[in-house]
C-alpha cells in the first residue's frame, strides 16, 4: 500500500499529464518512487512515455513506454488501466512495425514464442548476427536538450523561456551527434533565429553569419557542401574541403515525419545539412518537407511517386519538442521584416541533459 506522499505524487503526475507536461510528471514520479516499486508509478511513467512517443514517433520512446507498462502489469496483473494501456501501446507498435524489445523475447509467461522455437534450432551466433542486422543500431536511444530562448513579443514584453527537446539519436545518429557537439562547443549560444514564418517554421543555428548563409558541421562527416568528390573525381577530405563547407549526409528516410514540435535540419540541397535547424509550430504541417508527400488541391497531405530529393525538398527530422511548444508558437507570431524578426529572437544557451547513449543501467533509470 502506497504512503500518502506517494499517492499525492501520483495525483500531481496525473494533473501534469492531463496538461501534456510529461517531463514534469516523470520528475515527480522519480522523486516519489525512484526504484519504480509501485505499479501505479510504472503505469503513469509508461503513460508519459507513450504521450511522448505519439508526438515523436520514436522507436525508443515506444519501447520505453512498453517496458514500463509491461513491468506495471507484472507488479499488479489486476490493474485494468495498465493492461489496457499496455495492449494499446503494443498494438500501435505492431502497426508501426516496432519490435517491443531490441532482442525478441523467447518465451511469454512460460510459453515459447516463435523466436524461442527458432532459437532452439538455430545457432546462437547466427541469431545474434541476424538480430544486429535487422534491428539496426542498439547503442542509442533518445537524448535530451534544454534550449533557453529570449525574445520580445509584439507588445514589447521580454521573454526568456526553456524548451525541452527529445533528440532521436537512434533514428538520426549523425544529425543528433552534430547538434550535441555544436551545443557542447557553445556554437549556438547567442545565435538568433534569422527566419520566422508564421504558420510554417522558425529557423536558426547559423553561428557563422547569423543570416542563413552560413554554419557548418562540428566535425568532418565526409561531405563537402553535399559532395564526396571534387571536380577531378578525388575524394574530399577534411584537409581538402574548406571548414565552412563541411556538411552532413541526409537521414530523411529515418521514419520520422514533420509535425508540430519537430526539430529538423535546414539545408541548401541534398547532403548540405550543417548547423542550421528549424522548429515546426503547432499550427503547421509541412508534410512536403518529408520528400515523399505533398499537398493536393484541398490542402491535404498525400504521398507522391517522385521521391527524387534532387528535385524535391527532403529534410531530416531529428528531434521533437516535448515541453515548451507554446514558446515556439509565440515566437512564430513575432513581427518580421522579410521573414527576419524585427527584434532578435536569440538562443541564450543549449544544455544537453541526456546524450542518448545506452548504458547497462537498471531498467528504472531509463525513465
Amino acid at each position: 500500500m502506497a504512503d500518502e506522499t506517494t499517492a499525492a505524487a501520483w495525483k500531481e503526475a496525473e494533473k501534469l499529464l492531463s496538461k501534456g507536461k510529461t517531463n514534469g510528471a516523470l520528475d515527480v514520479l522519480r522523486e516519489a518512487d525512484p526504484n519504480g516499486k509501485e505499479a501505479t508509478t510504472l503505469r503513469l511513467a509508461g503513460q508519459a512515455l507513450h504521450i511522448q512517443a505519439t508526438k515523436s514517433n520514436s522507436n525508443s520512446d515506444y519501447r520505453k513506454a512498453a517496458k514500463l507498462l509491461r513491468e506495471a502489469v507484472r507488479v499488479n496483473p489486476r490493474d485494468k488501466q495498465s493492461n489496457s494501456l499496455y495492449n494499446q501501446v503494443r498494438n500501435e507498435m505492431q502497426d508501426k512495425r516496432i519490435s517491443e524489445t531490441i532482442i525478441p523475447r523467447f518465451h511469454n509467461d512460460g510459453t515459447p514464442t516463435p523466436a524461442g522455437i527458432f532459437a532452439v534450432v538455430a545457432s546462437l551466433l547466427l541469431i545474434l548476427a541476424a538480430l544486429q542486422f535487422v534491428t539496426g543500431n542498439d547503442e542509442f536511444e533518445d537524448g535530451e536538450a534544454v534550449m533557453t530562448i529570449s525574445w520580445t513579443d509584439n507588445a514589447g514584453g521580454v521573454h526568456s523561456e526553456e524548451i525541452t527537446i527529445a533528440l532521436h539519436r537512434d533514428e538520426a545518429p549523425i544529425h543528433v551527434e552534430n547538434f550535441i557537439l555544436l551545443a557542447d562547443q557553445g556554437k549556438y549560444d547567442e545565435v538568433i533565429f534569422h527566419r520566422v514564418m508564421d504558420g510554417f517554421m522558425i529557423q536558426g543555428g547559423d553561428f557563422e553569419l547569423n543570416s542563413g548563409g552560413g554554419g557548418y558541421t562540428a566535425k568532418w562527416y565526409g561531405y563537402c557542401n553535399g559532395q564526396t568528390v571534387d571536380g577531378d573525381g578525388e575524394d574530399y577530405t577534411a584537409a581538402t574541403c574548406n571548414l565552412n563547407q563541411w556538411s552532413l549526409p541526409s537521414e530523411h528516410e529515418n521514419g520520422l515525419r514533420h509535425g508540430p514540435g519537430s526539430l529538423a535540419a535546414a539545408h541548401a540541397g541534398l547532403n548540405t545539412d550543417g548547423s542550421q535547424f528549424y522548429f515546426v509550430p503547432s499550427d503547421s504541417n509541412p508534410c512536403w518537407l518529408d520528400g515523399d508527400q505533398d499537398r493536393n488541391a484541398d490542402g491535404d497531405c498525400v504521398e507522391v511517386s517522385n521521391k527524387d530529393c534532387s528535385s524535391k525538398s527532403c529534410h531530416t527530422v531529428y528531434g521533437t519538442v516535448t515541453d515548451g511548444l507554446e514558446h515556439i508558437d509565440a515566437i512564430s507570431k513575432v513581427n518580421t521584416q522579410s521573414d527576419k524578426p524585427v527584434s532578435d529572437v536569440k538562443i541564450v544557451s543549449i544544455e544537453i541533459t541526456d546524450y542518448g547513449l545506452i548504458e547497462d543501467n537498471p531498467w528504472y533509470q531509463f525513465w
